[in-house]
C-alpha cells in the first residue's frame, strides 16, 4: 500500500496563493529521529484535472543558512527592487478571502 506523504507530517503550514497555486510547509520526521521540511508548490493547471507538483527538501543543518538566504533575497526586492510596492496588500486580499469562504460555509455550503 502506498503511503500519503502527507500524512507523515509533525507540523505543517498551508499558504493560498491565488486561484490556483497553494504552498504546503511540512515539518517531516526522518527514520533517525530528526526532523527536515518540504516546501511544495501545487498548482493547478488551466484544465483543472492536472495539479503539478514541486517540492524542495530542507535538512536541518541548512535550516539557517537557507532562512539567511531568502530573508536576503525578500528584503532585495522590497527595499531595492520595489521599495513602492505594497506587499500588504496580498496579506488583506488573504483575509478577504478567508472571511469570504467562513460565510460561505457558515451558510450551510460544503468548504471547496
Amino acid at each position: 500500500m502506498k503511503r500519503n506523504n502527507r500524512d507523515d507530517s509533525v507540523f505543517s503550514r498551508k499558504i493560498r496563493a491565488g486561484n490556483r497555486r497553494t504552498y504546503f510547509i511540512d515539518v517531516r520526521p526522518t527514520r533517525g529521529r530528526d526532523y527536515y521540511i518540504t516546501l511544495t508548490e501545487s498548482t493547478r493547471k488551466l484544465n483543472g484535472e492536472r495539479i503539478e507538483r514541486q517540492r524542495i527538501f530542507l535538512y536541518r543543518e541548512d535550516f539557517n543558512r537557507f532562512l539567511e538566504g531568502l530573508q536576503d533575497c525578500i528584503n532585495h526586492v522590497k527595499e531595492e527592487l520595489l521599495p513602492d510596492y505594497d506587499f500588504e496588500k496580498f496579506d488583506r486580499r488573504q483575509e478577504e478571502w478567508e472571511a469570504n469562504r467562513e460565510g460561505y460555509e457558515n451558510k450551510g455550503f460544503p468548504s471547496k
